[in-house]
């Protein structure tokens, strides 16, 4: 991998983590902190998009998929930290 690769995972990472803390309403993780939830969050979306057969392309479309798995992945630290 590349460093213009990494740049962009990293940018990714950044807006989508940043996008689901506001969606979810959370307090914000800062930039690490979100960098690491979309990066996490891309995997646990891309593995649920291809569990339903659907596939996006390009950077909107890995932001969108980054996205919506953060959102999954923000949602799933919260209900087990209400336990």
């Amino acid at each position: 991998m590349d460093i213009q690769a990494i740049v962009i995972v990293l940018l990714i990472g950044g807006i989508a983590g940043w996008l689901a803390g506001k969606i979810i309403k959370g307090g914000g993780f800062g930039i690490v902190g979100n960098i690491i939830v979309g990066i996490v969050g891309s995997v646990v979306g891309n593995f649920v998009f291809a569990a339903l057969g659907l596939f996006a392309h390009g950077i909107l479309g890995s932001i969108i998929t980054a996205t919506c798995g953060a959102i999954i992945l923000l949602f799933i630290v919260r209900l087990v930290k209400r336990m």
